[in-house]
C-alpha cells in the first residue's frame, strides 16, 4: 500500500510541471519586459479580447482602427560597404497603422510619445474609438500595447492575440505595408 501510494504520489509530482505548462499564463501586474515570443494570458484587465471572427467583423464593418506593433528589424550595424538593405515587407490587416516597437516593456520617452501620437491619428483623437491591437500569435508585444493604450486613457481597446497568424490561418486578406515614420526618421 505504502509503495502504491509513493507511486501515485511520485507520478502526480512529476506530471505537476507539465499540466503548469499547460495552463495559459496569468496577466502580470506590469509590462512583459523579455521573452515576447511566449504564450500569452487568455485576458487582459480593461480590454475586450478579440477572436479572428470578431476581429473581421470589426474589419468588414469599419468600425475600428487596427493597430499592428510588431517590431521591425533595424538595419544591422557595420554592413560592409555596398551592401543593399532591404526591409523585411510587413503584411498586416488591411487599412492597420504599423507602429513597430512599441509594445516592449519599457518605453524610451520618444517612442512613447512615437505611441501616443500614432493611437491619437488612429483614434482621431477620440479616447472612446474602437482600438484593435494585434501582432503575431503568442506575442507579448500586444499584449503590452494594449495594456499601454489602457494606461494612456483609451476606452475603447481591443487586443487581437492571434494577431496576423490567425488572419492569414483564416485565410483572410493581408497587405503590404510600412510604418509610420518613427522619431528618429522624423
Amino acid at each position: 500500500m505504502r509503495r502504491q501510494l509513493a507511486a501515485a504520489l511520485l507520478a502526480a509530482m512529476l506530471a505537476a510541471p507539465a499540466m503548469a505548462q499547460q495552463q495559459e499564463p496569468f496577466e502580470p501586474e506590469g509590462y512583459r519586459a523579455d521573452n515576447y515570443r511566449a504564450p500569452v494570458p487568455a485576458t487582459l484587465a480593461g480590454a475586450r479580447v478579440l477572436t479572428t471572427a470578431e476581429a473581421e467583423e470589426i474589419w468588414r464593418a469599419k468600425s475600428g482602427a487596427f493597430i499592428d506593433v510588431l517590431p521591425r528589424a533595424p538595419k544591422p550595424k557595420n554592413l560592409p560597404e555596398g551592401t543593399v538593405w532591404r526591409d523585411m515587407p510587413r503584411k498586416n490587416i488591411p487599412g492597420s497603422i504599423w507602429l513597430p516597437d512599441t509594445g516592449y516593456g519599457t518605453l524610451p520617452p520618444a517612442m512613447d510619445d512615437y505611441f501616443q501620437r500614432g493611437l491619437a491619428h488612429a483614434s482621431r483623437g477620440d479616447k472612446t474609438a474602437l482600438l484593435v491591437i494585434y501582432c503575431l500569435a503568442d506575442c507579448w508585444m500586444s499584449w503590452n500595447a494594449a495594456r499601454r493604450a489602457l494606461a494612456y486613457g483609451y476606452a475603447n481597446v481591443a487586443w487581437y492575440p492571434d494577431g496576423t497568424d490567425g488572419w492569414e490561418r483564416a485565410k483572410l486578406p493581408t497587405e503590404e505595408t510600412q510604418p509610420q515614420p518613427r522619431p528618429e526618421q522624423q
